[in-house]
Protein backbone atom coordinates (compact mmCIF):
# COMPACT_ATOMS: atom_id res chain seq x y z
CA UNK A 1 0.00 0.00 0.00
CA UNK A 2 1.26 3.46 -0.99
CA UNK A 3 -0.65 6.32 0.63
CA UNK A 4 -0.90 9.88 -0.67
CA UNK A 5 -2.29 12.02 2.14
CA UNK A 6 -3.46 15.44 0.97
CA UNK A 7 -3.35 17.89 3.86
CA UNK A 8 -0.87 18.51 6.67
CA UNK A 9 -3.12 20.48 9.01
CA UNK A 10 -4.04 19.30 12.48
CA UNK A 11 -5.73 16.05 11.43
CA UNK A 12 -3.19 15.18 8.74
CA UNK A 13 -0.31 15.82 11.11
CA UNK A 14 -1.90 13.62 13.79
CA UNK A 15 -2.60 10.86 11.25
CA UNK A 16 1.07 10.75 10.23
CA UNK A 17 2.17 10.56 13.88
CA UNK A 18 -0.19 7.61 14.42
CA UNK A 19 0.56 5.83 11.12
CA UNK A 20 4.35 5.83 11.47
CA UNK A 21 4.02 3.21 14.21
CA UNK A 22 2.28 0.78 11.83
CA UNK A 23 3.90 -1.53 9.25
CA UNK A 24 1.07 -2.09 6.76
CA UNK A 25 2.14 0.47 4.13
CA UNK A 26 5.26 0.89 1.98
CA UNK A 27 5.15 4.67 1.52
CA UNK A 28 3.22 7.65 2.87
CA UNK A 29 3.48 10.92 1.00
CA UNK A 30 2.31 14.01 2.88
CA UNK A 31 1.17 16.67 0.38
CA UNK A 32 0.09 20.21 1.15
CA UNK A 33 -0.20 23.52 -0.68
CA UNK A 34 2.42 24.75 1.80
CA UNK A 35 5.40 22.44 1.29
CA UNK A 36 7.04 23.56 4.52
CA UNK A 37 4.00 22.42 6.49
CA UNK A 38 4.16 18.98 4.83
CA UNK A 39 7.86 18.81 5.65
CA UNK A 40 7.16 19.58 9.32
CA UNK A 41 4.66 16.72 9.47
CA UNK A 42 7.14 14.33 7.87
CA UNK A 43 9.80 15.40 10.36
CA UNK A 44 7.41 14.87 13.28
CA UNK A 45 6.57 11.37 12.05
CA UNK A 46 10.22 10.47 11.49
CA UNK A 47 11.11 11.64 14.98
CA UNK A 48 8.69 9.11 16.43
CA UNK A 49 10.41 6.21 14.63
CA UNK A 50 14.05 7.02 13.86
CA UNK A 51 15.30 5.43 10.66
CA UNK A 52 11.86 5.15 9.07
CA UNK A 53 12.16 6.35 5.46
CA UNK A 54 8.60 5.68 4.27
CA UNK A 55 7.42 9.29 4.71
CA UNK A 56 8.18 12.16 2.36
CA UNK A 57 6.70 15.57 1.62
CA UNK A 58 5.27 16.99 -1.60
CA UNK A 59 3.47 20.12 -2.75
CA UNK A 60 0.00 20.04 -4.32
CA UNK A 61 -2.91 22.35 -4.98
CA UNK A 62 -5.87 20.44 -3.55
CA UNK A 63 -8.30 22.54 -5.59
CA UNK A 64 -6.82 21.18 -8.85
CA UNK A 65 -8.01 17.65 -9.70
CA UNK A 66 -5.40 17.30 -12.45
CA UNK A 67 -2.62 18.23 -10.03
CA UNK A 68 -3.88 15.67 -7.49
CA UNK A 69 -4.07 12.99 -10.19
CA UNK A 70 -0.59 13.81 -11.48
CA UNK A 71 0.95 13.60 -8.02
CA UNK A 72 -0.89 10.35 -7.25
CA UNK A 73 0.53 8.81 -10.45
CA UNK A 74 4.00 10.18 -9.76
CA UNK A 75 4.21 8.63 -6.28
CA UNK A 76 2.43 5.40 -7.26
CA UNK A 77 -0.39 5.97 -4.78
CA UNK A 78 -2.74 3.04 -4.25
CA UNK A 79 -4.82 5.12 -1.81
CA UNK A 80 -5.48 8.85 -1.71
CA UNK A 81 -6.36 10.00 1.80
CA UNK A 82 -8.15 13.36 1.90
CA UNK A 83 -7.18 15.25 5.08
CA UNK A 84 -8.25 18.77 4.12
CA UNK A 85 -11.50 20.63 4.68
CA UNK A 86 -14.60 19.67 2.65
CA UNK A 87 -14.41 22.44 0.04
CA UNK A 88 -11.62 20.38 -1.59
CA UNK A 89 -13.45 17.05 -1.58
CA UNK A 90 -14.46 16.94 -5.22
CA UNK A 91 -11.08 17.77 -6.83
CA UNK A 92 -9.31 15.21 -4.64
CA UNK A 93 -12.09 12.64 -5.15
CA UNK A 94 -12.05 12.99 -8.95
CA UNK A 95 -8.26 13.24 -9.04
CA UNK A 96 -7.92 9.93 -7.20
CA UNK A 97 -10.32 8.23 -9.61
CA UNK A 98 -8.43 9.61 -12.61
CA UNK A 99 -5.18 8.25 -11.18
CA UNK A 100 -6.66 4.78 -10.61
CA UNK A 101 -6.31 4.96 -6.83
CA UNK A 102 -8.72 4.17 -4.01
CA UNK A 103 -9.91 7.09 -1.89
CA UNK A 104 -10.79 7.92 1.74
CA UNK A 105 -12.14 11.09 3.29
CA UNK A 106 -13.48 12.34 6.62
CA UNK A 107 -16.08 14.79 5.27
CA UNK A 108 -18.21 14.63 2.13
CA UNK A 109 -18.92 16.99 -0.75
CA UNK A 110 -20.70 20.18 0.28
CA UNK A 111 -24.44 20.79 0.36
CA UNK A 112 -26.44 23.56 -1.31
CA UNK A 113 -29.58 24.86 0.38
CA UNK A 114 -33.00 24.42 -1.13
CA UNK A 115 -33.69 27.72 -2.95
CA UNK A 116 -37.25 28.19 -1.67
CA UNK A 117 -37.63 26.26 1.60
CA UNK A 118 -34.14 25.83 3.11
CA UNK A 119 -35.42 24.99 6.60
CA UNK A 120 -37.92 22.39 5.44
CA UNK A 121 -36.60 20.71 2.31
CA UNK A 122 -33.17 19.49 1.29
CA UNK A 123 -31.41 20.88 -1.75
CA UNK A 124 -28.12 19.32 -2.82
CA UNK A 125 -27.20 17.14 0.13
CA UNK A 126 -23.82 16.37 1.64
CA UNK A 127 -22.22 13.69 -0.52
CA UNK A 128 -24.69 13.94 -3.42
CA UNK A 129 -21.93 14.83 -5.88
CA UNK A 130 -19.89 11.84 -4.77
CA UNK A 131 -22.73 9.34 -4.81
CA UNK A 132 -23.62 10.54 -8.32
CA UNK A 133 -20.27 9.11 -9.43
CA UNK A 134 -20.68 5.73 -7.73
CA UNK A 135 -21.11 3.95 -11.05
CA UNK A 136 -17.81 5.32 -12.34
CA UNK A 137 -15.95 4.11 -9.26
CA UNK A 138 -17.61 0.70 -9.48
CA UNK A 139 -16.84 0.36 -13.19
CA UNK A 140 -13.21 1.22 -12.49
CA UNK A 141 -13.05 -1.42 -9.74
CA UNK A 142 -11.98 1.21 -7.25
CA UNK A 143 -13.26 2.04 -3.74
CA UNK A 144 -14.16 5.48 -2.43
CA UNK A 145 -14.73 5.18 1.33
CA UNK A 146 -16.55 8.28 2.51
CA UNK A 147 -16.72 9.75 6.00
CA UNK A 148 -14.18 7.64 7.88
CA UNK A 149 -13.06 10.13 10.53
CA UNK A 150 -14.65 10.02 13.97
CA UNK A 151 -17.93 11.79 13.17
CA UNK A 152 -18.64 10.74 10.51
CA UNK A 153 -16.67 7.52 10.73
CA UNK A 154 -16.51 5.76 14.06
CA UNK A 155 -20.12 6.72 14.79
CA UNK A 156 -21.11 5.02 11.51
CA UNK A 157 -19.18 1.89 12.48
CA UNK A 158 -21.10 1.96 15.77
CA UNK A 159 -24.37 2.09 13.80
CA UNK A 160 -23.52 -1.05 11.87
CA UNK A 161 -22.37 -2.78 15.07
CA UNK A 162 -25.58 -1.86 16.91
CA UNK A 163 -27.72 -3.22 14.08
CA UNK A 164 -25.71 -6.44 13.81
CA UNK A 165 -25.06 -7.22 17.47
CA UNK A 166 -27.35 -5.29 19.82
CA UNK A 167 -30.77 -4.44 18.33
CA UNK A 168 -33.58 -6.24 16.53
CA UNK A 169 -35.28 -2.95 15.66
CA UNK A 170 -33.82 0.58 15.78
CA UNK A 171 -36.12 3.52 16.46
CA UNK A 172 -33.37 6.14 16.26
CA UNK A 173 -29.68 6.36 15.46
CA UNK A 174 -28.66 9.59 17.18
CA UNK A 175 -25.06 10.72 16.94
CA UNK A 176 -24.23 12.81 20.02
CA UNK A 177 -20.94 14.68 20.34
CA UNK A 178 -19.82 16.65 23.41
CA UNK A 179 -16.79 17.74 25.40
CA UNK A 180 -15.62 19.64 28.47
CA UNK A 181 -12.57 21.16 26.78
CA UNK A 182 -11.08 24.45 27.92
CA UNK A 183 -8.32 26.43 26.17
CA UNK A 184 -6.29 28.93 28.17
CA UNK A 185 -3.94 31.77 27.28
CA UNK A 186 -0.46 32.24 28.74
CA UNK A 187 -1.98 33.93 31.80
CA UNK A 188 -4.31 31.00 32.43
CA UNK A 189 -7.47 32.75 31.27
CA UNK A 190 -10.03 30.78 29.28
CA UNK A 191 -10.07 31.86 25.60
CA UNK A 192 -12.07 31.05 22.48
CA UNK A 193 -10.11 28.68 20.20
CA UNK A 194 -12.02 25.93 18.32
CA UNK A 195 -10.57 22.44 18.38
CA UNK A 196 -10.90 21.99 14.63
CA UNK A 197 -11.29 24.08 11.47
CA UNK A 198 -13.43 27.19 12.07
CA UNK A 199 -14.23 27.20 8.34
CA UNK A 200 -15.81 23.76 8.73
CA UNK A 201 -17.58 24.67 11.99
CA UNK A 202 -19.26 27.62 10.27
CA UNK A 203 -20.21 25.46 7.29
CA UNK A 204 -21.87 22.64 9.20
CA UNK A 205 -23.38 24.64 12.07
CA UNK A 206 -25.03 27.44 10.06
CA UNK A 207 -26.31 25.21 7.26
CA UNK A 208 -29.83 23.79 7.74
CA UNK A 209 -29.39 20.53 9.70
CA UNK A 210 -30.75 17.40 8.02
CA UNK A 211 -32.87 14.71 9.71
CA UNK A 212 -33.96 11.43 8.15
CA UNK A 213 -37.25 9.63 8.94
CA UNK A 214 -38.36 6.43 7.29
CA UNK A 215 -42.07 7.27 7.34
CA UNK A 216 -41.94 10.56 5.45
CA UNK A 217 -43.20 10.99 1.90
CA UNK A 218 -43.12 7.87 -0.19
CA UNK A 219 -41.14 5.90 2.34
CA UNK A 220 -38.07 5.56 0.10
CA UNK A 221 -34.58 6.73 1.04
CA UNK A 222 -34.62 10.14 -0.61
CA UNK A 223 -38.08 11.16 0.58
CA UNK A 224 -36.99 10.64 4.19
CA UNK A 225 -34.62 13.63 4.31
CA UNK A 226 -35.79 17.02 5.57
CA UNK A 227 -34.24 20.08 7.18
CA UNK A 228 -34.69 22.25 10.28
CA UNK A 229 -33.41 25.69 11.30
CA UNK A 230 -29.88 25.76 12.79
CA UNK A 231 -29.59 24.92 16.50
CA UNK A 232 -33.03 23.26 16.58
CA UNK A 233 -34.44 20.99 19.30
CA UNK A 234 -31.88 21.51 22.07
CA UNK A 235 -31.54 18.64 24.53
CA UNK A 236 -29.24 17.98 27.47
CA UNK A 237 -27.23 14.80 27.01
CA UNK A 238 -25.19 13.27 29.84
CA UNK A 239 -21.78 12.28 28.44
CA UNK A 240 -19.65 9.58 30.10
CA UNK A 241 -16.26 9.54 31.81
CA UNK A 242 -16.73 12.73 33.77
CA UNK A 243 -17.76 15.05 30.93
CA UNK A 244 -21.32 15.23 32.22
CA UNK A 245 -24.41 17.06 30.93
CA UNK A 246 -23.99 19.14 27.75
CA UNK A 247 -26.73 20.88 25.75
CA UNK A 248 -26.76 19.50 22.20
CA UNK A 249 -28.48 20.89 19.08
CA UNK A 250 -29.12 19.67 15.54
CA UNK A 251 -26.20 20.25 13.16
CA UNK A 252 -25.80 19.34 9.49
CA UNK A 253 -23.58 16.26 9.42
CA UNK A 254 -22.69 13.34 7.20
CA UNK A 255 -23.97 10.56 9.45
CA UNK A 256 -27.56 11.47 8.64
CA UNK A 257 -26.78 11.14 4.92
CA UNK A 258 -24.84 7.88 5.31
CA UNK A 259 -26.54 5.70 7.93
CA UNK A 260 -29.96 5.27 6.24
CA UNK A 261 -28.28 3.88 3.13
CA UNK A 262 -27.00 0.75 4.89
CA UNK A 263 -28.62 0.50 8.35
CA UNK A 264 -32.32 -0.07 9.05
CA UNK A 265 -33.68 2.59 11.41
CA UNK A 266 -36.82 4.68 11.74
CA UNK A 267 -34.99 7.97 12.37
CA UNK A 268 -31.41 9.30 12.08
CA UNK A 269 -30.15 12.51 13.74
CA UNK A 270 -26.94 14.34 14.61
CA UNK A 271 -26.65 16.68 17.59
CA UNK A 272 -23.56 18.48 18.77
CA UNK A 273 -22.72 20.10 22.10
CA UNK A 274 -21.79 23.55 20.82
CA UNK A 275 -22.33 25.54 24.01
CA UNK A 276 -23.86 29.01 24.43
CA UNK A 277 -20.66 30.87 23.56
CA UNK A 278 -20.14 29.09 20.23
CA UNK A 279 -23.80 29.45 19.24
CA UNK A 280 -23.66 33.16 20.05
CA UNK A 281 -20.50 33.64 17.99
CA UNK A 282 -21.96 31.76 15.04
CA UNK A 283 -25.17 33.81 15.14
CA UNK A 284 -23.13 37.03 15.20
CA UNK A 285 -20.92 35.92 12.31
CA UNK A 286 -24.05 35.16 10.28
CA UNK A 287 -25.67 38.49 11.16
CA UNK A 288 -22.54 40.36 10.05
CA UNK A 289 -22.14 38.29 6.89
CA UNK A 290 -18.79 36.98 8.07
CA UNK A 291 -19.85 33.39 7.42
CA UNK A 292 -19.95 34.05 3.67
CA UNK A 293 -17.50 32.38 1.31
CA UNK A 294 -18.20 34.89 -1.47
CA UNK A 295 -15.22 37.26 -1.89
CA UNK A 296 -15.67 40.92 -1.04
CA UNK A 297 -13.42 43.82 -1.98
CA UNK A 298 -11.35 45.23 0.89
CA UNK A 299 -9.22 48.16 -0.25
CA UNK A 300 -9.01 46.61 -3.70
CA UNK A 301 -8.21 43.10 -2.48
CA UNK A 302 -10.73 40.26 -2.93
CA UNK A 303 -11.10 38.26 0.29
CA UNK A 304 -13.57 35.68 1.59
CA UNK A 305 -15.03 36.78 4.96
CA UNK A 306 -15.06 33.21 6.24
CA UNK A 307 -11.42 32.73 5.31
CA UNK A 308 -10.56 35.87 7.27
CA UNK A 309 -12.42 34.62 10.37
CA UNK A 310 -10.62 31.28 10.18
CA UNK A 311 -7.23 32.97 9.67
CA UNK A 312 -7.74 35.16 12.76
CA UNK A 313 -8.10 32.17 15.08
CA UNK A 314 -5.30 29.90 16.33
CA UNK A 315 -4.39 26.92 14.16
CA UNK A 316 -6.15 23.92 15.79
CA UNK A 317 -2.91 21.96 15.47
CA UNK A 318 -1.13 24.37 17.83
CA UNK A 319 -3.54 24.67 20.76
CA UNK A 320 -2.94 21.27 22.36
CA UNK A 321 -0.53 22.49 25.07
CA UNK A 322 -3.15 25.01 26.22
CA UNK A 323 -6.11 22.61 26.13
CA UNK A 324 -7.59 20.73 29.08
CA UNK A 325 -10.37 18.15 29.26
CA UNK A 326 -11.93 15.37 27.24
CA UNK A 327 -13.86 15.00 24.01
CA UNK A 328 -16.51 12.35 23.38
CA UNK A 329 -17.93 11.08 20.10
CA UNK A 330 -20.67 8.51 20.09
CA UNK A 331 -23.99 7.12 18.94
CA UNK A 332 -27.17 6.91 21.03
CA UNK A 333 -29.25 4.00 19.75
CA UNK A 334 -32.84 3.44 20.87
CA UNK A 335 -35.13 0.58 19.93
CA UNK A 336 -35.72 -3.08 20.69
CA UNK A 337 -32.84 -5.24 21.84
CA UNK A 338 -32.04 -8.77 20.78
CA UNK A 339 -34.04 -10.01 23.79
CA UNK A 340 -37.20 -8.25 22.58
CA UNK A 341 -37.10 -5.65 25.36
CA UNK A 342 -36.78 -1.87 24.91
CA UNK A 343 -33.16 -0.78 24.82
CA UNK A 344 -31.34 2.57 24.92
CA UNK A 345 -27.55 2.34 24.49
CA UNK A 346 -24.78 4.88 23.95
CA UNK A 347 -21.68 3.61 22.15
CA UNK A 348 -18.83 6.06 22.56
CA UNK A 349 -15.15 6.93 22.30
CA UNK A 350 -13.54 9.38 24.73
CA UNK A 351 -10.09 10.94 24.40
CA UNK A 352 -8.39 12.94 27.14
CA UNK A 353 -6.26 15.77 25.77
CA UNK A 354 -3.58 15.04 28.35
CA UNK A 355 -3.23 11.51 26.93
CA UNK A 356 -3.11 12.44 23.25
CA UNK A 357 -0.62 15.23 23.92
CA UNK A 358 1.60 13.01 26.05
CA UNK A 359 1.61 10.08 23.63
CA UNK A 360 1.43 11.81 20.24
CA UNK A 361 1.93 15.55 20.65
CA UNK A 362 -1.53 16.08 19.10
CA UNK A 363 -4.57 17.70 20.69
CA UNK A 364 -7.46 15.35 21.35
CA UNK A 365 -10.02 16.63 18.81
CA UNK A 366 -7.75 16.23 15.79
CA UNK A 367 -6.20 13.03 17.17
CA UNK A 368 -9.62 11.41 17.68
CA UNK A 369 -10.52 12.22 14.07
CA UNK A 370 -7.16 11.09 12.65
CA UNK A 371 -6.93 7.64 14.20
CA UNK A 372 -9.95 6.23 12.38
CA UNK A 373 -8.76 6.53 8.75
CA UNK A 374 -5.41 5.07 9.84
CA UNK A 375 -7.28 2.06 11.27
CA UNK A 376 -9.40 1.80 8.11
CA UNK A 377 -6.33 1.85 5.86
CA UNK A 378 -4.85 -1.06 7.82
CA UNK A 379 -8.02 -3.10 7.34
CA UNK A 380 -7.97 -2.28 3.61
CA UNK A 381 -4.29 -3.22 3.39
CA UNK A 382 -4.80 -6.69 4.83
CA UNK A 383 -8.05 -7.32 2.92
CA UNK A 384 -10.33 -7.40 5.97
CA UNK A 385 -12.21 -4.49 4.43
CA UNK A 386 -12.77 -4.39 0.68
CA UNK A 387 -15.26 -3.23 -1.93
CA UNK A 388 -15.81 -1.12 -5.00
CA UNK A 389 -17.92 1.93 -5.69
CA UNK A 390 -18.77 4.70 -3.24
CA UNK A 391 -19.37 3.32 0.25
CA UNK A 392 -19.79 4.54 3.81
CA UNK A 393 -18.30 2.81 6.87
CA UNK A 394 -21.71 1.20 7.54
CA UNK A 395 -21.27 -0.97 4.44
CA UNK A 396 -18.28 -2.82 5.96
CA UNK A 397 -17.98 -5.26 8.90
CA UNK A 398 -17.70 -3.32 12.18
CA UNK A 399 -16.12 -5.81 14.58
CA UNK A 400 -12.68 -5.94 12.95
CA UNK A 401 -12.51 -2.14 13.09
CA UNK A 402 -13.61 -1.89 16.71
CA UNK A 403 -11.32 -4.75 17.77
CA UNK A 404 -8.26 -3.23 16.05
CA UNK A 405 -8.99 0.24 17.45
CA UNK A 406 -9.25 -1.05 21.02
CA UNK A 407 -6.57 -3.76 21.09
CA UNK A 408 -3.44 -2.80 23.05
CA UNK A 409 -0.48 -1.48 21.11
CA UNK A 410 1.45 -2.68 19.18
CA UNK A 411 -1.06 -5.30 17.97
CA UNK A 412 -3.83 -2.70 17.85
CA UNK A 413 -4.15 1.03 18.35
CA UNK A 414 -4.74 1.01 22.11
CA UNK A 415 -7.77 3.31 22.03
CA UNK A 416 -10.73 1.53 23.67
CA UNK A 417 -14.34 2.44 23.07
CA UNK A 418 -17.22 2.10 25.55
CA UNK A 419 -20.89 1.26 25.81
CA UNK A 420 -23.35 2.66 28.36
CA UNK A 421 -26.98 1.74 28.88
CA UNK A 422 -29.31 4.72 29.14
CA UNK A 423 -32.67 4.87 30.91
Amino acid sequence: MNVLMVGAGGVGDAAARIAVERDYFDSWVVADYDLSRAERTVAAAAERRPGDTRFRAAQVDASDADAVAALAREVGATHVFNAVDPRFVMPIFTGALAAGADYLDMAMSLSVRHPDAPYEQVGVKLGDEQFAMAGEWDAAGRLALLGIGVEPGLSDVFARYAADELFDHIDELGTRDGANLVIRDDAGNEVFAPGFSMWTIIEECLNPPVVWERGRGGGDLESGFFTLPPFSEPEVFDFPEGIGPVECVHVEHEEVLLMPRWVDADRVTFKYGLGEEMIGILRTLHTLGLDSTEPVSVKGVQVSPRDVVAACLPDPATIGPRMEGKTCAGLWVRGTGKDGAPRSTYLYHVVDNADSMRDYGAQCVVWQTAINPVVALELLADGTWSGTGVLGPEALPPKPFLDLLAAPRPEGFGSPWGMEEKS
